[in-house]
């Protein structure tokens, strides 16, 4: 550790010596002096790491200097130290950013620790994240080597992504190499068990162990609430990945308690047009078409995918509640939308459900794609988070949320799918009509490589469309993406590490859910 140097300014400096001595012998250096002036003076001159700054000197007192010697020293912390616990003294110097404050008799292991936590903070968070992950490590891998259920899954997937966030918060680079690779693995094992089990999902719906999927969420989770006196606000953020989840979390626990923290699954293909059909509809892709046939549209079909989610959910509610439910629905595409709504949300609160759908962070996902200086600021996962988190708080969602807060409500926050970001090509050929997506194909004659994808030869086992007699489908797994041999440099260069949806991957299939209300 780098020698760090403490100023003490202390107009009583000589009874301190004791306390000098001892920082001195844990490594210290201690300059000191016995006025605010002369404090000033050494900031402006010496490299000071942390400033302790008697609250009451005579002269230029401490609350007097402080302002001036944040001016010369901006970036080391200030300690007030006094003998007065006055609270409007603690207010005036905590108002002025002091880092913390010490009373007299200052004792030799409280001003230790006030320093460790200053100087040293993040090499021990950084050290001890590493530790407890180290602990933790063996146990993970250990769960997903066994004959796990979906919601284990999602309980692996649930540690691993807590364990994400907290290396990522510690900088520990090191962990974070080695949970990367945990993660790689987990998604491998993973696919093997989604894949293996999904079509018996779908058949098998009542099944104790088949896990709340797309088109069974609102049947499970939001629909036995509606008929109580409070209005429930469902908001839909498309494409949120559980990490993302759990980044805003902090904003809206601000006004409203957790009630009620679970992950469910998204339907295959983990893409807008089928998993959010699919839940506002409570049906399956192939039941939309054979029920709908006049709004499901096809991947080859011209037009919007997803606009009549409305109509299915109207549909949905008739079947379940016979018109006794009065609901609205809104989609947000744009920021003037959403200023809209949120200036005038509270006019909704005479609706048993609001439903609304935001779709920023999937616009961002793609945009990122396309857009250098969005890759830039959203070069990682962590930068993904970051964006997504700075989004919420400074959109007119936030505004919206916390307005509601004020109010006898439900709040349940939630998506449609998540994404992962893309490292590993593999090829694939297909015809003219086959679809673009890169996670994802439908069409005839496909060829691919097996162990990259998972393959559903007929469609309706999947409970999917089948435009013609010969189509399949087939999914990308893990990190992987479907490219042509054609072009295929062109295609590795343009789309690697950026981040997709439409495949079977923890990040794209197990997706959060939250139930909140308020705390006033």
């Amino acid at each position: 550790m780098a020698e760090i140097t403490i100023l003490w300014a202390d107009d009583e400096i000589e009874l301190l010596k004791p306390q000098i001595l001892y920082l001195e012998n844990k490594g210290y250096k201690v300059i000191s002096v016995t006025n605010g002036q002369d404090s000033i003076q050494k900031c402006a001159e010496e490299n000071v790491d942390v400033v302790f700054l008697d609250e009451h000197m005579p002269g230029l007192s401490g609350l007097e200097a402080l302002p001036r010697i944040k001016s010369k020293a901006p970036e080391a912390p200030i300690v007030m130290i006094t003998k007065n616990e006055e609270e409007n003294i603690m207010e005036e110097a905590i108002g002025q950013q002091i880092s913390d404050y010490l009373i007299k008799p200052v004792k030799n292991k409280q001003m230790l620790l006030t320093l460790k936590r200053l100087t040293d903070n993040k090499r021990l968070v950084s050290e001890k994240a590493g530790a407890n992950y180290q602990k933790e490590f063996q146990k993970i891998f250990m769960r997903f080597q066994e004959k796990l259920t979906p919601q284990q899954w999602a309980d692996v997937y649930n540690d691993l992504v807590y364990w994400e966030l907290e290396l990522d918060n510690s900088g520990n680079e090191e962990m974070q190499e080695i949970l990367e690779n945990q993660k790689q693995e987990a998604n491998t094992e993973f696919c093997k068990f989604a894949g293996n089990n999904y079509i018996n999902w779908l058949d098998n719906e009542d099944d104790e162990e088949t896990p709340v999927m797309s088109h069974t969420l609102l049947e499970n989770k939001v629909l036995p609430h509606l008929i109580a006196s409070k209005p429930t606000f469902f908001i839909l953020i498309d494409n949120l990945r559980l990490d993302q989840f759990k980044t805003i979390l902090p904003i809206l626990t601000q006004y409203y308690n957790l009630r009620e923290e679970s992950q469910w699954y998204s339907i295959l293909p983990t893409a807008t047009q089928y998993s959010r059909n699919s839940l506002f509809s409570g049906l399956l892709p192939s039941e939309i078409e054979d029920e709908f046939p006049n709004y499901w549209r096809n991947d080859d079909d011209e037009g919007g995918k997803n606009l009549y989610e409305e109509h299915f959910l109207d549909a949905l509610l008739d079947r379940t509640f016979h018109d006794e439910v009065k609901y609205e629905y809104h989609k947000i595409t744009n920021f003037n939308s959403g200023k809209k709504l949120e200036e005038n949300i509270l006019n909704s609160l005479d609706n048993h459900l609001v439903v609304i759908v935001y779709n920023f962070v999937d616009l961002l996902s793609h945009a990122r794609t396309d857009t250098e200086v969005l890759k830039e600021l959203a070069y990682d996962e962590s930068g993904y988070r970051s964006i997504t988190h700075s989004w919420l708080q400074h959109s007119p969602l936030h505004t919206m949320i916390e307005k509601l807060a004020d109010h006898d409500i439900n709040l349940c926050i939630t998506t449609d799918h998540g994404s992962i970001r893309v490292k590993t090509p593999s090829k694939c050929i297909g015809d003219r009509n086959t679809t673009t997506n890169i996670r994802y194909k439908t069409g005839k004659n496909l060829s691919y490589v097996e162990k990259d994808v998972l393959a559903v030869e007929d469609p309706y086992q999947a409970f999917l469309p089948k435009p013609s007699v010969s189509s399949s489908f087939i999914f990308a797994k893990d990190d992987r993406y479907l490219v042509y041999p054609n072009n295929y440099n062109y295609f590795v260069k343009h789309f690697n590490d950026t981040f997709q949806h439409g495949g079977l991957s923890l990040e794209e299939m197990i997706v959060p859910f939250g139930w909140l209300t308020p705390k006033k």
